[in-house]
């Protein structure tokens, strides 16, 4: 469900908006003043909508729309061929979307759920409020990118370009530009095509653009920040079980988790799932140090079938099981800390046959989903971490970028990563939802120019051409909102 604070904080504050327009155009005394404001500055306010519009930027388009001619029409010519393919293509993928969808439905499998590439993004339920600003960010440069090349594609075909404009509609930013529709009208379809598949086209761009800085990251940052050595700790929240006194602190590098290597984010992922996948790693000790070490213990065992031996109210010490040569089921409660510190990891007591002292392996007697991670910090002295690996996962925030200096911020890299990420995810959802044959999207211009451009000579009649493309955007219409209903659905309603 939708958290009710955003909803109440949204609706308040388009209520406010609204009734302070009402009041100041129904005052006999402010009204001219205030409609007066709005028009000098390009204002203009309905319900749940805001935008501003302005000349400004004009003789900037201009000089983009007449900079080097031949060139800029190999660019839009490429990126009409682009958005026709990107038109049949988007219909395609929302076609495959709805059936993946309907499916998750019916059988209620996660799989299907992880390999949807196209999903409703609901602030405050499938995206964190901690990213938000990433989120509107990336739509605001995403909307400016899209229609600064539709602008910069209509100057080229010498359409006047009245001015650029930004909006908000209920909480999502976004970019128009103000063409003079008659010139729109007058050039060729195919002059059209190249307009309308501009903004689908530089999105695009945008997003390649993103994913080679994202890949090429390392390299430019290589000057300022050293990668390969480590997970850099960026932040632990407040209710992580890897918050405390001998757990993970900002800053902190991590090296290893158990026996396996951790150069980077990726690895630390890559590690925890296959801990979590994989049943839980032992520790040698010698058996005379377990002897030593170990406390008796009533053994008893738990809903899920494992075996408990130590007390419920120890902090310290953990229910191990071994076997020797005469029985393969012994358990002993050992302090965790003592038991590990200086073993090495193993899988069975032949592992820890080495230098004729005789060790048996020793494995964590856990619940089912539980795991005993050691994960080394050095120089600290390694967290013990017992839980869920995915707890660990989603509470730590690491980066891959350690700072050569003090001065630098550990945040920089992590910043430029998730906004590159996310102009990636929304710059490319962006050309895909203008591109669908829709209503009042690029899309419904792309189809129109299109059919005027190629079936003309098929279809003489432009009556019967605007209903192949009236029933063709009114299909494209349905696929689309069954989409967004199903998908939000799925997001908030489960």
């Amino acid at each position: 469900m939708i958290p009710i604070p955003v909803v109440v904080c949204v609706l308040g504050g388009w209520c406010v908006i609204y009734l302070a327009d009402t009041l100041l155009r129904s005052s006999s005394s402010l009204k001219a003043s205030y409609e007066d404001w709005l028009m000098s500055y390009g204002l203009s306010i309905s319900p749940f909508h805001m935008r501003w519009q302005t000349a400004l930027f004009n003789r900037l388009f201009y000089s983009w729309g007449r900079w080097k001619p031949r060139f800029l029409y190999l660019w839009f010519s490429i990126g009409m061929v682009f958005g026709i393919v990107a038109m049949f293509g988007s219909v395609v993928l929302l076609g495959k979307t709805l059936m993946q969808t309907l499916t998750l439905m019916i059988t209620e499998a996660p799989a299907v759920q992880n390999d949807r590439m196209l999903q409703v993004v609901v602030p405050g339920v499938n995206l964190p409020i901690s990213q938000l600003t990433y989120f509107f960010t990336a739509i605001l440069i995403s909307g400016i990118i899209h229609e600064v090349g539709h602008g910069v594609a209509a100057i080229r075909e010498q359409v006047r370009f009245n001015g650029f404009g930004i909006f908000i509609f209920i909480i999502y930013p976004g970019a128009f530009v103000d063409l003079f529709t008659t010139h729109l009208q007058l050039i060729s379809p195919v002059q059209q095509l190249r307009i309308f598949c501009a903004g689908v086209w530089h999105n695009f761009v945008l997003g390649v653009a993103s994913l080679i800085v994202l890949f090429l990251l390392p390299a430019i940052l290589f000057p300022f920040y050293y990668t390969g050595v480590g997970a850099l700790v960026t932040e632990v929240t407040e209710d992580s079980p890897a918050n405390g006194p001998r757990g993970l602190f900002v800053g902190d590098l991590v090296t290893n988790l158990q026996d396996c290597s951790v150069r980077g984010v990726e690895d630390w992922n890559s590690c925890l799932g296959e801990i979590s996948q994989k049943t839980q790693i032992g520790y040698c000790i010698n058996a005379a140090t377990l002897q030593q070490l170990s406390f008796p213990a009533r053994v008893y065992r738990r809903l899920d079938g494992t075996v408990e031996c130590c007390s419920n109210s120890s902090l310290t010490n953990i229910c191990f099981s071994y076997s020797n040569n005469l029985d393969s089921h012994l358990y002993a409660c050992l302090p965790a800390r003592k038991a590990i510190e200086a073993s090495q990891v193993c899988r069975t007591n032949m592992d820890c046959q080495k230098d004729f002292v005789p060790s048996l392996c020793v494995t964590p007697s856990l619940e089912n989903q539980t795991r005993l991670i050691r994960v080394k910090h050095p120089p600290h002295i390694d967290m013990l971490f017992v839980g869920h690996p995915m707890h660990l996962q989603y509470t730590v925030s690491l980066s891959s970028f350690v700072p050569r200096h003090n001065f630098l911020s550990i945040d920089l890299p992590v910043v430029i990563e998730t906004m590159c990420k996310y102009l990636i995810s929304l710059s490319g959802a962006l050309a895909v939802i203008n591109a669908v044959p829709c209503f009042a999207l690029d899309g419904q211009w792309i189809l129109n120019s299109f059919l005027e451009a190629t079936l003309a000579s098929l279809i003489v009649e432009k009556q019967n051409r605007e209903l192949v493309g009236f029933l063709i955007l009114l299909a494209g219409s349905v696929l689309l909102a069954a989409n967004v209903a199903l998908g939000l659905w799925l997001v908030t309603a489960r």
